[in-house]
């Protein structure tokens, strides 16, 4: 047995869910939330009867109840989703039939009604639209009319389609009822009965306030993508309550309360708070959490609670923005890169090893940190000879060599980021290949790495 409640026009949002909730967990919310539609709820009462008695005791107890919340509704009781819902759009009032009857009751109602079953998909809206206007071309007025067609003769001027409205109008269920899960709030709070200052007693407080936080991510299986924490400091002087915010963006779903913990407390670190805490408060925002599937070809990698832990702690030791993985830009600027925040993945580290396993060359230059400086004899515009003072870098003549490879740039403004350069690679007599430069505008060379 279903139910279906409708709501006028102007109903608080929220306050029809909490009617249906109070008669069944597993209720439905039709229409779409962000266009504000949500003023109509199914509901499953399979086993409601041992509490409230039958269909009409069931439907006077919900009205009985939103009239108590100064709400109008509409209620409609049936053996399917569908013939409720359908019932409850054309009936002011209660309506109640007894399961099995869905067809005959509604075979007198208008083929209009077909319209309130339409999906949030504006195609499939479109879709109804066209075939309700067939319809009426058809002379059809009613949903007995409708559902007394062949089906066989439906399908081969309809389609499939047809044949699933034709079965909607019967009062049919093309799929169970999907209950809304309500929303929750991963969130835990403590006052303090004595302002504490310091990281060492705030510890304790977070410790105490993860771990039921910890256990209700495991129970729901999410995992928290940003931990938001909230101090309230003591008043001020003049009376105001300041509170420090501090939000951390999680680099995978964390769950473990000891990991979350130390995070916080890596963040404030580098970002105290400016008094005393009398009030902590600590949310998430959930995420799914993630599958970990290992394997015994694939090489093992730390888990995401060490990795985030590590780098809490280097953030912290180094600053922002000094810590993470390298990434290339656009830019033909010598030595330019960016950071991004270091997180390994599995996928990553297989596409490493099979370009190390391919039978495919690789070149790749070991850059110097600082370029060395280097003395090139040239030959007909050509390098002919390096030498350096570096220890332990070769030297001598030149076998091969390419280029030059000029490039300029941030010319156009006055910055250390200007370069102006003529860039060559040399294979030495020894066998070592080496990337060279000059600079143009003061006629220097260096060497600036290692071709492998």
């Amino acid at each position: 047995m279903v139910g279906a409640l409708y709501a006028a026009e102007g109903t608080p949002a929220g306050a029809l869910e909490a009617v249906a909730r109070e008669f069944s967990p597993r209720i439905e919310v039709c229409g779409s939330p962000s266009a504000g539609e949500r003023r109509e709820v199914t509901l499953d009462l399979s086993g409601v009867e041992r509490l409230f008695g039958n269909g009409h005791d069931i439907a006077a107890a919900i009205r009985a109840t939103a009239a108590d919340r100064d709400l109008r509704v509409r209620v409609a009781i049936a053996g399917t989703r569908t013939a409720a819902r359908l019932l409850v759009h054309f009936r002011a009032g209660v309506t109640v039939i007894e399961p099995g009857t869905e067809a005959s009751s509604l075979a007198p109602l208008p083929l209009a009604l077909l319209a309130v079953l339409r999906t949030n998909d504006s195609n499939d809206s479109n879709a109804s639209n066209e075939l309700l206007l067939t319809l009426r071309r058809w002379g059809l007025r009613t949903l007995g009319e409708f559902v007394a067609l062949p089906p066989a003769d439906v399908a081969a001027r309809l389609g499939q389609e047809g044949v699933r409205w034709q079965r909607l109008a019967a009062g049919d269920d093309p799929l169970p009822l999907v209950p809304s899960v309500p929303e929750e709030r991963f969130e835990q709070a403590l006052d303090l009965e004595w302002p504490i200052d310091g990281l060492e007693p705030l510890s304790f407080v977070l410790g105490r306030l993860m771990e039921p936080l910890e256990r209700h991510l495991e129970r729901r299986d999410r995992g928290a993508a940003v931990l938001h924490l909230r101090l309230h400091l003591v008043k001020n002087t003049d009376g105001t309550r300041p509170v420090h915010e501090r939000t951390l963006q999680l680099p995978t779903p964390i769950r473990d309360a000891r990991t979350l913990r130390t995070l916080a407390l890596l963040d404030l670190e580098s970002h105290p708070p400016a008094a005393a805490i009398d009030r902590v408060v600590v949310a998430v925002d959930p995420t799914p959490a993630r599958i970990v599937q290992y394997s015994l070809i694939t090489r093992p990698l730390p888990s995401p609670e060490q990795i985030s832990t590590l780098m809490a702690r280097l953030h912290a030791l180094m600053g922002d923005g000094r810590c993470g993985a390298p990434a290339t830009v656009d830019s033909w600027q010598p030595g330019a890169f960016a950071l991004r925040p270091f997180a390994p993945n599995v996928n990553d580290l297989n596409d490493a090893n099979d370009s190390n396993n391919s039978s495919a060359p690789i070149l790749a230059v070991r850059r110097f940190r600082l370029p060395i400086p280097a003395r090139v004899h040239v030959d007909a515009g050509k390098p002919a000879r390096v030498t350096t003072d570096r220890r332990g870098l070769g030297g001598g003549r030149v076998e091969q060599c390419a280029g030059p490879w000029r490039t300029s740039g941030v010319w156009w403004e006055e910055s250390d980021r200007e370069w102006d350069r003529d860039e060559w690679d040399v294979t030495l007599a020894d066998g070592a290949t080496y990337r060279v430069f000059r600079e143009r505008d003061s006629n220097h060379w260096f060497l600036e790495g290692v071709i492998d």
